[in-house]
C-alpha cells in the first residue's frame, strides 16, 4: 500500500471519530451550563469544552471572551477554527475521495451523505449569532448517527487486510486522545478549586461527562453503585471492556501495528511505543495514579499518544523525503 493512501485512510477515521467527539462534548456543555451553581454549574463549562477540544487558545486568539453561542459555533461550524465539526467532516470526505477504490461502497455513501446533510445544516446554523436549540440538537444527532454509520460500516464491509488496519488504527489512537482530554478537563476546570479530587460527589457533573463519552450505563453495570470519581477515571482508564477507555484502545492499537507489522515484514518505534504505553495501563492501579496525580498521569498519556501519532507518520504514512507531506501529518497531529 502507498504511504499516502495509508495516510487517508489513517485521517479518513480520525476527522470522523474527533466530529462526533465534538458532538458529543458540545451536547456535555449545554446541560451543564443549565445546571445552577448549587448543582454543578461553575460558569466554566465552555472554557472546559474548548479546553478539550484542544480549541481554547485558537478561540481565544480569534475571538477573546465569547458566549455560549459563539464557543458552539466555533467548535461546529467556524471554519477558522481546524478542527470544527464541518472542517472534520469536510476533511473526512477529501480523505475519502482520495481512496474511493480502497473504501467499499457503504463506506462511501455513508460519508458523502454525511458530507451533503452537513452543508444543509451549515447553512442554517453556521452564522455566528444565537442558535436555534432544536435545530442544533437535530445537527449533533446526525453527526453522531453519521460517526456510527461509517463506523459500522467499515466494521461490517471491509476486508481485514492493510486498508482496515490502517482505518482502525487512526480510530483508536483518536479515541485514546478524546477520552484523556475530557477527564482531565473534568478534574482540572470543572471541578470547583475549594474541592479536592476524590472528594465529595457532584453526581450532574459526573452523570454528564459519562454521557459524553456513552459510559453511563457502562457504568451502572460495572460498578452497581452511585457515582464515584475514583471510580469513574478507573472505567475510563483501566477498564478493558469499556470501548472507550484508554486500555481497550491501546490493546486494539498494539493488535493492529502487530498485525501491521507482519504484512510488512518489519517492525519500528511505533510497535514498541504503544506496546510500553499498554504495558504501564496493564500494570497501574487507580489508587496509585491518584496518589501520583490524575493529572499528570493523563498530561503524560495524552504527550505519549501525540508521539505515537508521530511515530505512525514517520514509519507508515510519509515518505522521508517527501517534507511537505510529513509537515502536513505534524499539523494535523
Amino acid at each position: 500500500m502507498l504511504a499516502r493512501t495509508a495516510d487517508n485512510l489513517y485521517w479518513l477515521s480520525r476527522y470522523m471519530e474527533r466530529a462526533d467527539f465534538l458532538a458529543r462534548i458540545i451536547e456535555a456543555a449545554q446541560r451543564l451550563a443549565t445546571l445552577p451553581t448549587a448543582y454543578g454549574g461553575t460558569g466554566s463549562e465552555w472554557e472546559s469544552t474548548l479546553n478539550a477540544a484542544g480549541a481554547l487558545d485558537g478561540y481565544r486568539e480569534q475571538i477573546g471572551e465569547g458566549t455560549e453561542a459563539r464557543a458552539i459555533h466555533y467548535l461546529a461550524f467556524d471554519r477558522q477554527n481546524p478542527s470544527s465539526i464541518c472542517n472534520c467532516l469536510e476533511a473526512a470526505r477529501t480523505n475519502a475521495r482520495s481512496v474511493r477504490t480502497a473504501l467499499t461502497i457503504e463506506m462511501w455513501q455513508s460519508i458523502n451523505t454525511a458530507w451533503l446533510e452537513m452543508k444543509r445544516f451549515e447553512l442554517a446554523l453556521g452564522k455566528p449569532g444565537p442558535i436555534d436549540r432544536i435545530e442544533l440538537s437535530r445537527f449533533l444527532e446526525f453527526v453522531r448517527k453519521a460517526s456510527l454509520d461509517f463506523d459500522g460500516s467499515a466494521h461490517r464491509t471491509m476486508l481485514r487486510n492493510d486498508a482496515h488496519w490502517f482505518s482502525r488504527l487512526g480510530l483508536y489512537v483518536e479515541r485514546a486522545d478524546t477520552s484523556a482530554r475530557v477527564l482531565d478537563v473534568k478534574y482540572n476546570v470543572l471541578l470547583p478549586q475549594t474541592e479536592q479530587v476524590g472528594g465529595s460527589l457532584d453526581y450532574f457533573q459526573w452523570t454528564a461527562i459519562l454521557r459524553a463519552v456513552s459510559a453511563l450505563t457502562a457504568y451502572h453495570w460495572v460498578y452497581k453503585g452511585s457515582i464515584k470519581p475514583w471510580l469513574v477515571a478507573e472505567l475510563l482508564i483501566l477498564r478493558p471492556e469499556m470501548p472507550r477507555s484508554l486500555r481497550s484502545c491501546y490493546d486494539d492499537i498494539v493488535r493492529l501495528l502487530d498485525n501491521i507489522a507482519r504484512a510488512y515484514g518489519r517492525q519500528g518505534a511505533a510497535q514498541d511505543l504503544a506496546r510500553a504505553t499498554l504495558a504501564k495501563l496493564e500494570g497501574a492501579e487507580i489508587k496509585d495514579i491518584f496518589g501520583t496525580g490524575l493529572h499528570e498521569f493523563l498530561t503524560e498519556f495524552i504527550a505519549g499518544n501525540d508521539a505515537l501519532g508521530m511515530a505512525i507518520a514517520t514509519q507508515y504514512l510519509v515518505h522521508a523525503e517527501d517534507g511537505e507531506e510529513a509537515a502536513q501529518i505534524q499539523t494535523q497531529a
